[in-house]
């Protein structure tokens, strides 16, 4: 061997050396959980020898991967799709979840699935939401699920729990916009319309009872308020009839006299006083 060769079969093995060690190193940080597996190792079951790590994480990268998976809340806003209630009617579907993988379950998750959670999310778990949608518009009429679209959102989000929960994924929070098929959407609207032009019309009938009682309390009390003025003065006009005595109407007919005594005739035909019978 020469020692030209030489020279560059020891410079190859020295950038080996100083290369490899960072090339065979991963810092995994605390918004993440890394899969550590040998890519050639599998058990009877067909399952990869997989370990949870984290922090500074140093491998092989021939015969050994290191696989993330973010441990942080992930927000995914579906596309919607449509179910069929047990009438027939095509509801559309437009849900929104926020979920985080379980830490503790991570390398199960990976061992499962071997795909990234925004794969995982595209397929299985959009495939949950469906089934939960599907399952529980099964149970309702059209319009009982407009009547009871808490109780529906809930049963969905809660057979959506147990299938999610049980693979390792967190719910955190799951709505939805229900949409109903236009032609229910304009059945529900004429009949709010005709609720409200009832009560529209049976306001205006209140309205005008209210303001016939009205007038007949006004009239009563004008009609009251006359009788008691007419019995006053009926009441005031008998207390002044009563209280003019013999002795009061011949104190006012001697104050009235002017000191003569009346004259009489007599069958004769003579005037004489009476003053003169007196003498």
């Amino acid at each position: 061997m020469n020692k030209s060769l030489r020279n560059t079969i020891i410079t190859a093995a020295v950038l080996v050396v100083l290369i490899a060690p960072f090339s065979c190193t991963k810092m995994i940080d605390n918004s993440e959980i890394g899969i550590k597996f040998k890519k050639f190792s599998l058990t009877e079951q067909g399952e990869l020898v997989a370990t949870q790590v984290s922090g500074l994480t140093i491998y092989n990268p021939i015969t050994t991967k290191v696989f993330t998976y973010p441990v942080y809340i992930q927000r995914v806003d579906y596309s919607p799709f449509t179910v069929t209630t047990k009438d027939a009617a095509v509801f559309s579907m437009d849900p929104l979840l926020a979920y985080q993988l379980d830490r503790t379950k991570a390398a199960y998750v990976f061992n499962k699935y071997r795909r990234s959670l925004s794969e995982i999310e595209k397929g299985y778990m959009r495939t949950c939401i469906y089934d939960a949608y599907r399952i529980c518009a099964n149970d309702y009429a059209s319009d009982e699920l407009m009547g009871n679209r808490a109780k529906f959102e809930s049963e969905v989000r809660a057979m959506l729990e147990k299938s999610l929960n049980s693979e390792g994924f967190i719910v955190h929070e799951f709505t939805s916009q229900i949409t109903p098929p236009a032609s229910l959407s304009a059945a529900i609207e004429a009949k709010n319309q005709a609720i409200q032009e009832a009560l529209k019309a049976e306001n205006l009938v209140k309205q005008a009872e209210a303001n016939a009682k009205i007038a007949v309390a006004q009239a009563e009390g004008e009609a009251m308020a006359t009788k008691v003025k007419a019995d006053a003065e009926a009441y005031y006009n008998r207390t002044i009839a009563a209280s003019l005595s013999p002795m009061i109407v011949q104190e006012d007919w001697i104050e009235k006299w002017d000191g003569k005594l009346p004259t009489v005739s007599s069958s004769s035909g003579l005037m004489f006083s009476l003053s003169d019978i007196k003498k």
